[in-house]
């Protein structure tokens, strides 16, 4: 098979210079409101000799919540190389975030023509085990899987995601790793090592943040000073490379009683227990430097940087378990997912090899973007917690079984999902359960009988 991806001409290429942040995904996180898209090149001022006709197989139908066209009059990477290179089109049906897979399933049951649907924590496996999605194996040809190193460094990814000997998502990168914000004025300040010359030495681990923590607590006087502040269940548990849901590519397995995911717990609990978790929440790093560490998804440093300009800020993943045998992180997979019934899997197929494309051959452009709001060394940091030869993503598709394993409800311990409640309980009062033991106990039967819908 002929590498074209190679010789991708460079008109297209100027085409396809799109407006990118961090990642060249379609992001639906909190930005800073100042945060604007690069210029890109537009159709009309490309060579009309070269825009193929338009191709009716190769158009595709969106039903999402957000429109892959963005339709500013800049054109995504992505979208460019496909309009451009391939003749195809996107056309953009509208739903809402919360209501997007029951209007899927109207839109099928009514006969409406839906082709593609993102991809996202919640959809997978329950959305392949409801038979609301088919695999794109019949369509490797067009997603160049065979081309030699368009996937390569996404292949034990991709294989990670088989179901039931089928690839029903093809993740085509990796975007929005949970990171913990610190101030290096601040940790100068305190005469302590910079964390992310631990991670780059490989000395970055759970003892040398809670070293860090307790020595922070222990040199200032303030009773209100804390570790840690931010959401960082989902990132500890990561952390372990362990998860609440074993997958083999077939079956499915209880693992809440696995001594990493308890580990995980203890020290949740403890930090929690000490008082040394700042569960007030704001969407940047705490300008008032009486929190160590801050934890969010990398969307929130354009913020941090914006308002807290002076504090030299950084990012580090969460550290992982000590004595851990990779680097460990808890990231998004960026895929898009062939819908159940769709005549344009072979359309879908190469808008996702056009979607592999942007993300690897037009890095220069996304990275031209970012750094309108974040620094270069952040920026190239960043880059190398969400490289698959530089670390392990830890996808737990205990997100994805159904509202009994994933649902947020009321924000209660009663309506809460399991996995809410896993990553939660202890991180915040522990009601109604003060232990792991206690907790695991009441959540391991709920899991057993959710199993059954998958295996």
């Amino acid at each position: 098979m002929n590498n074209m991806w190679r010789a991708l001409p460079a008109l297209i290429v100027s085409a396809a210079v799109a407006a990118c942040t961090v990642s060249c995904n379609d992001k639906k996180a909190k930005k800073p409101a100042d945060t604007k898209p690069a210029d890109t090149t537009t159709a009309a001022q490309t060579d009309a000799a070269t825009v193929p006709v338009p191709d009716g197989s190769m158009e595709i139908t969106w039903l999402a919540d957000y429109d892959l066209n963005r339709p500013t009059g800049e054109r995504p990477s992505a979208i460019a190389i496909f309009e451009d290179f391939y003749g195809g089109k996107v056309n953009y049906i509208q739903t809402s975030p919360e209501n997007k897979l029951s209007r899927l399933e109207e839109m099928l049951n009514s006969g409406d023509e839906v082709d593609m649907f993102p991809y996202e924590d919640g959809i997978f496996p329950e959305g392949a085990a409801r038979n609301l999605f088919q695999p794109l194996d019949p369509y490797f040809e067009e997603l160049g899987m065979e081309e030699e190193g368009l996937w390569d460094d996404m292949s034990d990814i991709i294989e990670g995601f088989k179901y039931k000997d089928q690839h029903y998502v093809v993740p085509y990168a990796l975007s929005e790793p949970y990171l913990l914000t610190y101030s290096r004025s601040l940790f100068s300040s305190q005469g302590m090592e910079d964390p992310y010359t631990l991670y780059k030495e490989g000395r970055w681990d759970w003892n040398a943040l809670t070293t860090m923590i307790n020595r922070f607590i222990e040199t200032e006087t303030s009773a209100h000073h804390f570790g840690i502040s931010g959401f960082y269940g989902e990132a500890i548990l990561s952390s372990t490379g362990h998860t609440v849901i074993g997958f083999d590519g077939n079956s499915f397995t209880n693992n809440i009683a696995d001594p990493y995911i308890e580990s995980a717990e203890a020290l949740m609990n403890d930090l929690r227990a000490r008082w040394l978790y700042n569960s007030y929440w704001s969407d940047m790093y705490l300008h008032d430097q009486n929190t160590l560490f801050y934890c969010s998804r990398d969307w929130s440093l354009p913020i941090s940087d914006k308002y807290d300009a002076d504090y030299d800020l950084m990012v580090v993943p969460f550290p992982n378990i000590p004595g851990a045998d990779k680097k460990y992180i808890n990231c998004k997979a960026d895929a898009r997912m062939l819908v159940s019934g769709s005549t344009k899997g072979s359309a879908v197929a190469t808008y996702l090899k056009c979607e592999r494309l942007a993300a690897t051959q037009l890095k220069d452009s996304a990275k031209e973007a970012a750094l309108k709001t974040i620094t270069e060394e952040q920026y190239n940091a960043i880059q190398d917690y969400i490289d698959p030869s530089k670390v392990t993503p830890v996808f737990d598709f205990g997100y994805g079984m159904g509202p009994r394993m994933y649902g947020s409800g009321n924000y209660t311990f009663e309506t809460r999902g399991v996995m809410d409640n896993v990553t939660s309980v202890l991180l915040e009062s522990g009601a109604p359960y003060s232990n792991w033991e206690d907790l695991r106990n009441s959540l391991s039967p709920i899991i057993d009988e959710e199993l059954t819908k998958y295996n």
